[in-house]
């Protein structure tokens, strides 16, 4: 099965470096990523797309599906939770270590990198039972990262923060 995971377009919190668990639409320039994304992707044969319930991620999903596909809310696609940290710029803590699989740092209330990545990776299992040719699935970074760790393994150094994606970018991998 292929999968095409889309990264959500830029809401303001991305725009000015914020942590936030709050559920933002999507601002002028994600529209517009959006849509171009759109055009990128259309001739792309997808069966169904699956979407984080997260506003952004619902938006984009319905602004990309060119196909008029049926489109599946999945709560295990929502962005890691920044818990105690939402409403803060992102350089309160050291990004490197808060994307770091084996950092014992604990960030205010913010979920756990482990257990974030086994929802995603419970997903992708289920994922694995459906008789589907073609998906897309749309995220956000963290649920990016999290598909780097499932097809590729945990890096040695367990640095993520560099392996996600961009707003309204794709990537194609094949679960088998």
């Amino acid at each position: 099965m292929k999968i095409y995971l889309v990264r959500h377009g830029q809401v303001d919190k991305n725009l000015y470096k914020i942590y936030s668990n709050e559920d933002e639409d999507l601002n002028e320039t994600g529209i517009k990523e959006a849509l171009e994304l759109r055009e990128k992707i259309k001739n792309i044969d997808y069966d169904i797309i699956y979407s984080s319930p997260l506003l952004r991620a619902k938006h984009t999903a319905e602004l990309i599906n060119v196909n008029n596909k049926e489109i599946i809310i999945d709560k295990r696609l929502e962005e890691r939770n920044p818990g105690s940290l939402s409403g803060q710029p992102l350089e309160v803590t050291n990004r490197e270590e808060y994307w770091n699989y084996y950092s014992t740092i604990k960030y205010g209330t913010s979920e756990d990198i482990k257990s974030f990545f086994n929802k995603i990776y419970n997903f992708l299992d289920d994922l694995k039972t459906k008789d589907y040719n073609s998906v897309l699935v749309v995220g956000h970074s963290g649920v990016s990262k999290a598909f780097y760790a499932y097809f590729n393994g945990i890096p040695k150094d367990g640095h993520f923060l560099t392996l996600g994606l961009n707003n309204c970018e794709v990537k194609e991998y094949n679960l088998k």
